[in-house]
């Protein structure tokens, strides 16, 4: 069975900025971004505990091809998206979204 997909509203805004900025780097890229990311989702959706542990309940699936990963928490009834969380930035910078 696969979880319905809610997102945080910061999530989704670290989504929308990083397809702009991949849109603009390289002709295609924010296109194979958006794809990678829903396809780590899905994946999450299909398989809530298959994702790495993360703090505060929390899992993290990797963004294939990109240095990114989804955070996200399984709830009894959807997976809520807390973070679409670059590999370079300060690991757990998301944490007060779940708290």
């Amino acid at each position: 069975m696969t979880l319905p997909i809610e997102f945080l509203p910061a999530a989704e805004a670290e989504l929308l900025h990083e397809v702009d900025y991949y849109s603009q780097a390289r002709t295609g890229a924010g296109i194979r971004f958006q794809a990678a990311v829903e396809a780590a989702i899905e994946r999450a959706a299909r398989h809530p505990a298959g994702g790495a542990p993360a703090a505060a309940g929390a899992r993290s699936m990797l963004v294939r091809g990109f240095p990114f990963s989804v955070v996200y928490r399984a709830e009894p009834r959807l997976l809520l998206v807390v973070a679409i969380a670059p590999h370079r930035r300060q690991p757990g910078y998301w944490l007060s979204r779940v708290a």
